[in-house]
């Protein structure tokens, strides 16, 4: 789905949806204080909020999961079938069950989740929860969202003769063609609806996923992303797990990056090992895609083949241009099937992709260039 675009005369509207008295009011008052934003309905429980959201309108509605007469994932599909349809931000606390529930919730239509604090006292304390909620509804209701321009475009190494893809008719960036060589590595960058488009992603690429590790970075909080390993292990039929401090990236292996930790590679005399970086956050974000990238580029050079999929913000555009101009080959999703398309989007004008496709197209261009065909 495309985010509704807001302008001064249409502010973002946002249903929440919490069985907590103090959590509604703290909650409503935190997106009334956002010029770009408006409540427009509190919500006790998912029945009131299925009967009131076709008066109500909401663009965005912050859904909680564990509620009284109707749960967050009973009310989660009737919400979802609201014309227009709105996108649904799941609050959940850090818990494996809820983790579970929250990524199930991501499969069935949710465009993201946000880790809530276990106690009111910690929502009505905690400075990053209203940061990141405020954050997450102004990107899905397309506030802020970043200009485009058209880029530059840098010559590129040793060719192939092929012509970049688009699935686009008409494009305000440019795409430059492969680079030759099959890539020893797959890193792929992903944040707002990226849970389902991952799924999609290493299902569709198949059994070429064997031939090299795949490293992916999620945004996304701790536990979280060992149920999200889990997932897609389950979805790919491989084996994924959170990567580990130390450990050797192996082929048709998946490593996620761990929550609230970046994931680095590094050549060491033993070897090219992955390493867990506690630094502070970059664009915001603990992992980050641009200093996964980043670290991929000094390390593999132009035997990588970099992923962009579906997120808000512009985290991986940097990394983006760093494994491009080191001779790695790039493609991202379009915007028409992102959730988001603030990251792929950033990447593509940048003008290092080679491709820009539908995320139907994506496994198996994936599969092919991995295989060394990029015809």
């Amino acid at each position: 789905t495309t985010p509704v675009q807001a302008d001064a005369r249409s502010p973002v509207r946002v249903m929440v949806v919490d069985d907590s008295v103090v959590i509604r009011g703290l909650v409503s008052r935190w997106v009334d204080e956002e010029a770009e934003l408006v409540t427009v309905a509190k919500c006790a429980n998912g029945k009131i909020a299925v009967d009131s959201i076709a008066e109500a309108r909401p663009d965005v509605v912050v859904l909680d999961i564990e509620m009284p007469v109707m749960d967050g994932m009973t009310a989660l599909p009737q919400l979802l079938q609201a014309s227009p349809r709105p996108h649904i931000i799941i609050a959940s606390t850090l818990t494996k069950r809820n983790a579970a529930i929250t990524l199930k919730a991501l499969a069935g239509g949710a465009s993201e989740c946000i880790p809530k604090p276990e106690t009111n006292s910690g929502v009505t304390t905690s400075a990053e929860f209203r940061r990141e909620l405020i954050a997450k509804i102004k990107g899905l209701g397309g506030v802020d969202a970043p200009a485009r321009r058209r880029p530059v475009v840098a010559e590129v190494r040793a060719p192939v003769q092929v012509a970049p893809k688009t699935s686009a008719a008409a494009t305000d960036f440019e795409l430059v063609p492969f680079n030759s060589g099959k890539p020893t590595l797959v890193a792929i960058g992903s944040s707002t609806g990226g849970p389902r488009a991952l799924a999609k992603v290493v299902s569709d690429v198949g059994s070429a996923i064997s031939a090299v590790p795949v490293l992916i970075t999620q945004h996304m909080p701790p536990t979280f992303t060992e149920m999200l390993a889990d997932n897609l292990a389950k979805t790919s039929g491989r084996r994924a797990k959170e990567a580990e401090h130390g450990e050797k990236p192996e082929a048709g292996v998946i490593y996620v990056a761990p929550g609230g930790k970046h994931l680095i590679v590094e050549r060491t005399a033993d070897g090219i090992v992955m390493k867990l970086d506690d630094r502070p956050p970059v664009n915001f974000t603990k992992p980050s895609v641009d200093v996964m990238f980043e670290s991929i580029a000094q390390v593999y050079g132009g035997s990588v083949l970099s992923v962009m999929l579906t997120g808000m913000g512009h985290d991986g555009a940097a990394g983006v241009v760093a494994l491009r101009d080191a001779g790695g080959n790039v493609i991202a999703q379009d915007e028409a099937t992102s959730v988001v398309w603030g990251m792929p989007g950033a990447a593509a004008h940048t003008g290092k992709c080679s491709a820009v496709l539908p995320l139907d197209e994506l496994g198996g261009c994936i599969a092919r260039l991995v295989q060394g065909i990029v015809s």
